[in-house]
């Protein structure tokens, strides 16, 4: 469990790192801690000093031979006590510590308090249920609905107690027609279980089957309320074979025939009007119902006629019936008319506009617009293709002029010469120097016009030329010599 937050000072830390606490913050944590520390606790003890409040609430001190307690028992829990603690009582109590700010006395808050010779009974009590229960005797998949109109009541009380004439007074006002039938046992002592458990059976078995047994008996102690606590009794109860009411005690009080009965009823009249409808309250409903169901059909009447009037007044001679409808079918057949010219007239416009779209976008339209077409682009392309010859023309010339101005043919027609010897081909191999020929062989020399065969009689070096240069190594392979 996580420990309670400490109080928040109300002023800074003092000198040296002490905290300063108002009283309320001190006792208010002091109550934090004590609740946590101790949570619920049962003490025995002396009552002492018991003081009921004109609140309801108890006030008492609880004591031993060594220290006293002081102790608040809230209206709201005290009720439940189904004992008169007086002073002196040896007593149980169960709650919770805690502390009273307004006081700063330490107390116990008590929401239950027993007699101390209860505890054995109590712990018998709880361990018997949680058995039983274990078994499924207490589940709600067996409890069994009460017969809604029952003819024959079995009552299993005591004729001595108080019960008993409660459930008859009140099974006489609500349904005097059922049929009774007691059985008289006792409902405290050690021979109670085994009268309780043989009235069941003889009610079970008898000629006239109840349709419903009701146990019961005023309250009491632990004690006093045992047999019903009982285990034999109980079990008899789980396996009868009629819808059983326990209504054991008063309201405070719960016994194991309590859990394992059908129904539980708080007091014994509770459970005599559970168990029976009121008849006056039957008859009161009945005529209720008959006052509605009167004035329902008088209105549902009423509305009726009022129907079949208006439909008496809307109801037509057939004849003027029938003029109306022939009113009606010519009024018709003209709208009809009109409607059909009106679309007849809507298609044929949009016929024409079709009509329209269609020869504008004939195919012999569109052949002539791209024969015309075709017609600008021939033209165009013959233009441009003169103007390109033209511009070829030109360029040619030109190419041609700086091509002869090159050319070697130009040159013969200046005078010049080319001196070649002849090899076969038509030019033959150009001489580049004289030494290139001796005297005796044939030459060939090209001019302008023509060519000059010629044999050579002998060469003249030109002056200064007498001896060859050296060679070149970036001289042509083959080339001709300076």
């Amino acid at each position: 469990m996580q420990r309670p937050a400490r109080a928040t000072p109300l002023s800074a830390p003092a000198r040296g790192g002490a905290r300063v606490y108002s009283v309320r913050q001190v006792l208010a944590e002091a109550r934090v801690v004590v609740e946590w520390r101790f949570g619920r606790v049962r003490i025995q003890g002396e009552l002492s000093n018991l003081r009921p409040a004109a609140s309801g609430h108890w006030y008492f001190t609880l004591k031993d031979a060594a220290a006293s307690l002081r102790c608040a028992m809230f209206a709201s829990r005290n009720r439940f006590v189904r004992f008169r603690p007086r002073d002196g009582d040896a007593v149980v109590v169960s709650g919770r510590l805690s502390i009273y700010e307004g006081r700063g006395d330490f107390q116990a808050v008590i929401d239950h308090i027993e007699q101390a010779g209860e505890g054995a009974l109590r712990a018998a009590y709880e361990r018997l249920k949680a058995k039983l229960d274990a078994e499924g005797l207490f589940a709600a998949a067996a409890k069994r609905p009460l017969p809604p109109f029952p003819r024959h009541i079995a009552v299993v009380s005591s004729r001595a107690g108080a019960a008993l004439s409660d459930v008859l007074s009140v099974l006489r006002r609500r349904l005097p027609s059922v049929r009774v039938t007691c059985f008289d046992v006792a409902v405290q002592g050690v021979e109670a279980p085994a009268q309780i458990r043989l009235a069941m059976e003889r009610a079970e078995r008898a000629r006239h089957r109840p349709d419903l047994i009701i146990v019961t008996r005023g309250g009491g102690s632990l004690e006093d309320l045992a047999p019903f606590n009982a285990e034999s009794v109980v079990r008899r109860i789980a396996a009868c074979r009629v819808p059983v009411v326990s209504a054991v005690g008063h309201e405070t009080d719960f016994t194991l025939c309590d859990l394992v009965a059908d129904q539980r009823a708080p007091t014994p009249s509770a459970a005599a009007e559970m168990a029976t409808p009121d008849t006056a309250e039957l008859l009161a409903v009945i005529a209720r119902l008959q006052r509605s169901l009167r004035t329902r059909v008088a209105a549902k009447l009423a509305v009726e006629h009022r129907v079949l009037d208006a439909a008496k007044r809307r109801l037509a001679h057939p004849q003027r019936v029938l003029e109306q409808r022939v009113l009606k079918a010519d009024e018709l057949r003209e709208r009809l008319g009109a409607a059909l010219a009106a679309q007849l007239a809507s298609r044929a416009t949009a016929i024409h506009h079709q009509a329209r779209l269609l020869a504008r976008s004939t195919p012999a339209r569109s052949l002539a617009i791209h024969r015309e077409r075709l017609r600008e682009l021939r033209g165009r392309l013959l233009g441009a293709t003169e103007a390109r010859g033209q511009r070829a023309a030109t360029a040619l010339s030109g190419l041609a002029l700086a091509l002869g101005a090159v050319s070697p043919l130009a040159t013969l027609k200046r005078g010049f010469a080319i001196v070649a010897r002849p090899d076969g081909s038509r030019w033959g191999r150009p001489l580049a120097s004289a030494r290139e020929a001796a005297a005796g062989d044939a030459i060939v020399a090209h001019l302008a016009d023509g060519r000059l065969l010629a044999r050579v009689e002998g060469a003249v070096i030109a002056p200064g030329r007498e001896s060859p240069p050296p060679e070149s190594d970036h001289a042509p392979a083959g080339g001709p010599r300076a």
